[in-house]
Order: structure tokens, then sequence, then C-alpha cells
């Protein structure tokens, strides 16, 4: 699969993602992934930063509100549109243009930092998209990412349940098995049932590789780790939220800062 194979998936499914996410149907992502990411993230006040796959937006302007300089980039259109709307109406300073993470159009050493939040592992050339980061940043520049845990969310994984919905543990199968834009199809999970029924299912392009591909393919970037978190919930407030339980077992994120 190709970048426009998986522009054209993001593309469809950016207009129903857009709506759910700003519902709040993204529960991973706003009472999980995004606190943690910033929790971890450097000072950034003041610094010039690109946002690699914004998506519609949400983060990026987190990182505006942080105090930077923001130019954000994603693949599909609908996303863009989205973004800029939103910041039309709020202006916070954001740039936003459509282009492909693997082939950025910026001239080299254009920016203090990147991020790439949960969109990396949805590249097929993750070679590409590192030595593209590398590229623009300044020689003392870093990007921070978010990805799915390659141990954890594997094209296998299953959340094991009680017959209460308790959590009891998570199946990790086909670890090894690479892949190159497999579809999967899903929905989020926190969407009322009548939300659900009045759309298609997102359907996703996944290219999973394992932990040793991704530390091996920064190697071979040249980047260097400085920085590795893996969020979690404690017991606490896996009783609480039980949408998040699975994550008192085991993470499904990965962050690096690199």
């Amino acid at each position: 699969m190709e970048a426009s194979d998986v522009a054209a998936c993001w593309e469809a499914n950016a207009e129903t993602w857009t709506r759910h996410a700003r519902a709040g149907y993204d529960l991973y992502r706003d009472a999980q992934n995004t606190p943690a990411f910033f929790a971890h993230l450097p000072d950034i006040e003041g610094l010039d930063g690109l946002d690699i796959g914004c998506g519609e937006g949400s983060n990026t302007r987190k990182l505006a509100e942080a105090g930077a300089s923001v130019t954000a980039i994603d693949i599909a259109p609908t996303f863009i549109r989205h973004a800029r709307e939103t910041e039309a109406a709020n202006p916070l300073g954001i740039d936003y243009r459509v282009a492909d993470g693997m082939a950025l159009p910026f001239a080299d050493a254009s920016f203090d930092f990147a991020t790439a939040f949960m969109s990396l592992m949805d590249m097929p050339h993750q070679d590409r998209v590192l030595a593209e980061a590398k590229r623009v940043l300044k020689p003392s520049g870093f990007l921070q990412f978010s990805i799915l845990h390659p141990c954890f969310a594997t094209p296998g994984r299953k959340v094991m349940r009680d017959e209460t919905g308790t959590v009891l543990g998570i199946e990790v199968r086909e670890y090894f098995r690479v892949t190159d834009g497999e579809i999967e199809s899903w929905r989020f999970g926190a969407a009322p049932p009548e939300e659900k029924a009045k759309v298609e299912p997102f359907r996703v392009p996944r290219f999973h590789r394992t932990l040793s591909d991704w530390i091996n393919l920064l190697v071979a970037s040249g980047l260097r780790i400085e920085h590795m978190h893996e969020p979690g919930v404690d017991a606490q407030t896996a009783k609480a939220v039980p949408y998040l339980a699975d994550t008192y077992i085991a993470p499904l994120f990965l962050h690096m800062r690199v």
C-alpha cells in the first residue's frame, strides 16, 4: 500500500472521525494518551514546531496553546478543512497544510521540534518519515511521537473480560506478523449505539512493526532515543473508568522522544 491508498482511506474516515472525536468519543486519546504525551513534552514556549499527521487539529491546538508557533500537516484534505475552519473561528496562528509526512514540503533545519500523535504507524514507509523529520529539524531539535504499542497492540490483540465486563487480561497474538496496509475496521467504542448505527466503520490501514523494527528504524535514521513512556492507569482509575481498564494490565500506547 502506498501513500495515495492511505490518503484515500483517511479521507473517507475524516468526516465521521472529526465529528466523533469532537463529541468526546475518543476516550483513550482524551483521558489518557494526550495528557500523558503533554506531561512528558519539554517546554515548547517560543519554539517553531511541526505536527505530522495532525488530523482535525485537536492536539495541534494544544501545542499552540502551550506557546509554540505551529505548522501542521495531514494527508487528508477533509481533516485540514476542519482544522482550518476551527483556526478561522479561534485563531492560534497555526498554519495547516495538506501534505505527506513521507515527503515534507519544508526546507532543511526549519523547526525546533516535531510531533506525531498516533500517525507514524499509519504510514507505509516509516523510514522515510523519520528521515524527513530529522531533515527538517534543527540540529538541536527533537521529534516526540506516540504510536500503538508494538508489543501489546498487535494484529491479534484481544481484551479478555468476564461476564460482568471486568478486564481479566490481554491476549497478544501475531506479534511477529508485519502488516503492510492491512485494513482494520472499527468504531470509537464510546460512541452511543445509535450513533454507531448511522455511520460506516472506519477503515484504518495498519503497518505493524515489532519493537526491534522501530528501534532499528530510529538507529538507521540517525536519531537518538532521549525518552520513552508507556502510559497506563492505576487500579483506582481502572475501577472508576472501566473503558480504560485494559491499560492497567498492559499499555496500549508507546511514546518516544528522539
